[in-house]
């Protein structure tokens, strides 16, 4: 069984949507990530840190699932990462109304001794010196390191951020944040680039238009699935990152097909995030749903055609 480990935040989020408001629910990078990849068969281990005021029986919605808590750690007189976010009735823009790091402003990780040998380490979206102590701790290199990034530190920490770039397999990023980090405008010439800058492998997400995957000469794309509702987007790309790392952790097979198919799973795992608030529906998603919308996927893009 493949090991993975996932670095992220572990938060309380509060949503409001064109459909409603959530109030202050479970979320956090390291969450939506965790859930996604417990669909597989894996050994994982989300590494974090929360207070005091974060509730066992969310806690218990990771060990119910196979997730190893050990390295969440509890600051008992601390308070938990917490956002406050609203959507515009396109469900793509949102405005932050409130951010408090509270605990993630120290956060050191303590990567678990029995994960320190991991096949796979996702690094959600955090400070890339978090990311790069994370790095440093594992005993011998991992067959993959994937590591999400944002334009906040690409302005804030870009010396630090490169650090990392030079050291990962794989980064994820969206278009807007692969032409900032590049600065072109073609996402192929931005993919070329990044490559150069140490990554093997480079998945570009689009949102509601699916993802783009660059390896040397190679591209892939997967569209998202044409939902008929979006109720809530927010850990939607965390949730694709789950999906891509948990499928690679379980199949240990690291090649661009694998990736494609990789690509296809996050995908499909993402599609049900959207349809409620937060965690809510990744805490129910049964494997029957995930197969049958797999098949949807398979449908959406496969075709015959003849050239004459």
């Amino acid at each position: 069984m493949g090991k993975l480990l996932i670095v992220g935040s572990v938060a309380f989020d509060d949503i409001e949507t064109p459909f409603g408001k959530s109030d202050r629910i479970l979320g956090g990078a390291g969450t939506f990530i965790g859930l996604a990849a417990s669909q597989f068969n894996v050994k994982s281990a989300v590494v974090s840190v929360v207070g005091g005021d974060f509730p066992q029986k969310y806690l218990d919605i990771f060990s119910d699932r196979n997730i190893d808590i050990s390295g969440i750690e509890i600051v008992k007189d601390g308070k938990t990462f917490y956002w406050k976010g609203k959507y515009h009735n396109d469900l793509n823009s949102r405005d932050t109304l409130i951010t408090e790091l509270n605990t993630m402003a120290d956060f050191n990780p303590v990567v678990p001794k029995n994960f320190k040998d991991a096949d796979v380490v996702m690094l959600g979206n955090l400070h890339p010196d978090i990311q790069l102590g994370v790095i440093d701790q594992m005993e011998e290199r991992p067959k993959l390191i994937i590591a999400d990034t944002m334009n906040f530190w690409m302005d804030n920490t870009w010396d630090e951020l490169m650090k990392v770039i030079a050291r990962i397999d794989v980064i994820t990023i969206n278009d807007e944040e692969a032409r900032q980090l590049t600065s072109e405008y073609s996402l192929v010439k931005a993919a070329a680039k990044i490559q150069e800058m140490g990554p093997k492998y480079v998945v570009i997400k689009k949102g509601e238009h699916g993802a783009l995957l660059f390896h040397e000469d190679h591209i892939f794309f997967a569209p998202a699935l044409p939902l008929e509702e979006v109720f809530d987007p927010t850990g939607a790309g965390d949730t694709f990152a789950g999906g891509f790392a948990g499928f690679l952790a379980e199949s240990k097979n690291i090649s661009f097909e694998s990736l494609k198919n990789a690509i296809i799973h996050g995908s499909n795992l993402a599609s049900f995030c959207v349809e409620r608030f937060g965690t809510q529906r990744m805490e129910t998603l049964q494997k029957a749903e995930v197969d049958k919308r797999l098949i949807q996927f398979k449908e959406l893009t496969q075709f015959n055609i003849e050239l004459t």
